[in-house]
Order: structure tokens, then sequence, then C-alpha cells
């Protein structure tokens, strides 16, 4: 399990990295037009809303997922207190692009709010994709786990709905690491904790459009930051291409919209599914932050 573990960190952070050029281009003929296939980690745009960052670095989604991991090994776990005053020291002179969620929540926190009363009212499923280093800290104990992907969420993200996404997929991703295919997980995850709510009815959306092609998927049910859009999505990129690590992100960026929201949870499930073998090499060697990820990760075994 801890390779596959491994893989599953890796890939969420691939997910958020192979976005970032692209990230928030809606129209997907513009897209395809002005970048082709994005097949690899790309260096953003001036006039893109991660200009200040290189191929290989990390949107503001995976920037604050690194400071959960950091959290994580400097404490032995999730301690809410510690995550809280590394996540707002992140933001002292951040050189990144700051979302109305991240900017409310530190509003918040300015105004004497704790991690359990400071989180947003934001809606974004993007609050709930940062929680692959808590199933890799907690991969042995559901729990814990189903607890703290919910507490880390509350913190930036108070809405029920995205509260519950973080633990529908960690759940998901926790019985993928335990060997179940993904498009297996869902559905009984969906059936047995979420049962006729408005997330297994997004799961039974999502399968039934596995035969479609993506890009047309994700443009009807929608590619905006919304939970209620971006959820649907993330499970039919999930089940069209669940031996595929490559061609699921890659599809994910080339829809357009919250691609990087989408794309975190994507790669963390298709990791735990295919392994350190399912990911593209090109991109782990152009990704900033490897050498820290596997030092972190190694520090919380």
């Amino acid at each position: 399990m801890k390779e596959k573990a491994e893989a599953m960190i890796l890939g969420s952070f691939l997910g958020d990295s192979l976005a970032l050029g692209a990230h928030w281009i809606y129209d997907q003929k513009q897209l395809a037009e002005r970048f082709g296939r994005v097949d690899s980690l790309r260096k953003p745009t001036p006039d893109s809303y991660h200009p200040t960052k290189d191929a290989g670095e990390f949107t503001h989604y995976g920037d604050q997922t690194l400071v959960l991991l950091q959290s994580l090994a400097a404490a032995k776990g999730f301690d809410p207190a510690d995550f809280s005053v590394n996540w707002k020291k992140s933001f002292d002179n951040y050189r990144g692009y700051i979302d109305r969620a991240t900017r409310q929540t530190l509003d918040n926190f300015a105004g004497g709010a704790n991690p359990t009363g400071s989180g947003s009212p934001s809606h974004d499923l993007a609050g709930a994709s940062r929680i692959a280093p808590l199933i890799y800290r907690y991969r042995n104990d559901l729990d814990a786990l189903v607890q703290a992907g919910r507490s880390q969420t509350t913190m930036t993200h108070n809405d029920p709905f995205v509260i519950d996404s973080a633990e529908y997929f960690a759940r998901v991703t926790h019985r993928v690491l335990q060997g179940g295919s993904p498009v297996e997980s869902m559905d009984l995850v969906a059936q047995e904790h979420f049962p006729k709510s408005t997330i297994s009815r997004l799961v039974q959306a999502g399968l039934d459009s596995k035969q479609e092609d993506s890009l047309t998927a994700i443009a009807r049910f929608g590619q905006s930051c919304a939970a209620e859009s971006a959820f649907p999505g993330v499970v039919q990129l999930l089940a069209r291409h669940e031996q595929d690590f490559s061609s699921g992100l890659i599809d994910c960026v080339m829809a357009g919209g919250d691609s990087a929201g989408r794309g975190m949870l994507v790669g963390m499930v298709l990791g735990a599914h295919l392994g350190l073998a399912g990911l593209p090499r090109e991109w782990l060697n152009t990704l900033k932050k490897y050498d820290e990820i596997l030092r972190l990760l190694t520090s919380l075994e």
C-alpha cells in the first residue's frame, strides 16, 4: 500500500501542476488553439492567472496542499492549530494568485476566528481537493482520516456540500488503496455513506456518462469551481480514464475551467489505483517540489 499511497499524493500534485498554465480558461476551442494538447507541465503565460509561476510549480491549491503536508510532517499528524498558523504564514508576501475563499478566511482569522470558525462560505470544490496528505498519513485509520479531512476543509470552506465532498473522496481513495477499483469504490461509498443525497445523485450522473467524451460531459456538467458542477466531472474523468493516468489529467485540463481543482482529485484517485508505474516520469522530473515531497513523506513513516 505504501507505494500506491506515494503515487496517490504525487498524482494529486501532478494534477494541479499540469493545469497551472491553462487554469481557468473556459473556452475549450480557444484553449486547444492556444496550447494544443496539454501533455506536459508548462510555464504559464504572462496573461494567465499564475504568471509568476514556472513549469512544475503549483497553483494556490497545490501550494496550500504542500503546507498541509509540511504541517503533518512537523506535527506528526493533523493539528488544526499548527496547520492554520502555517497556512496563514504561507500567504505573507505570497507571489501567487489568492482567491476569494482564501481572502475571506484570512480576514476571518484576522478578526479573531479559530480554525473551526474561520472558513469562508465558498462552495468551491477545491476546498476538498487538498486531502491527499491526510490520506497518506491516515491510510490505516479511516475514522481519523474522515475527521481530519472534514476539519481541514472547514477551515477555509465552511460549506456543507464541500465538506461532505472531502469525506466522500477520502473514503473513495482509502478504498482504492485497499484494492478497490475507482468505479466500484465511487459507487459503493455513495451507496453506503451518502444514500439518497446530492452526492449519490452526482456520482450516478458521472458514472452514467462514462462512455461520453470527457470534454463534452464536463461542458455539460459545468466547468466552474462550484462543487456541484465540478463533482460529477471528477467522477466522469475517473470512470472514463480508470486505467490511464495521463489521459485522465490531460482531458481534465483540456475540458477547461477549474481544471486544477478537478485535477487534484483525479490525480489522487488514479495514482492510488495505478501506482508509481502509472505516473509519467517526465512529469515527475519537471515537478519542482518532487524531492521535498518525498522527504516529507519519509518523515511521516
